[in-house]
């Protein structure tokens, strides 16, 4: 499987987790934003970078860092390891993992 059908199937998982859990959410457009996925709550919302096996640099995780979003709003990374079922989650911006 290349790179770009891993990352979409990934971002798909992601989805489908985050549904599950009572988000409505999108995909950014050929993901060439800072975010891969959206999720949209009662009462918040999640913008996640999805990574399949590694955790993005030091220089794009300073850029989701700097990336300013209101007080309602979780920025989240998750890391889809090869035939994991779930995604290491990091939160992005507090120093908790």
């Amino acid at each position: 499987m290349n790179c770009k059908a891993k990352g979409s199937r990934n971002e798909r998982r992601t989805m489908k987790l985050l549904e599950a859990a009572g988000y409505r959410c999108m995909k950014a457009g050929a993901s060439l934003g800072v975010f891969d996925v959206i999720g949209i709550g009662a009462a918040d919302v999640v913008c996640v970078q999805v990574k399949s096996n590694a955790w993005p640099r030091s220089v794009e995780m300073d850029a989701l860092e700097a990336f300013a979003v209101p007080p309602n709003v979780r920025k989240v990374v998750h890391r889809w390891k090869d035939r994991a079922r779930q995604p290491d989650v990091r939160i992005v911006g507090t120093g908790i993992n």
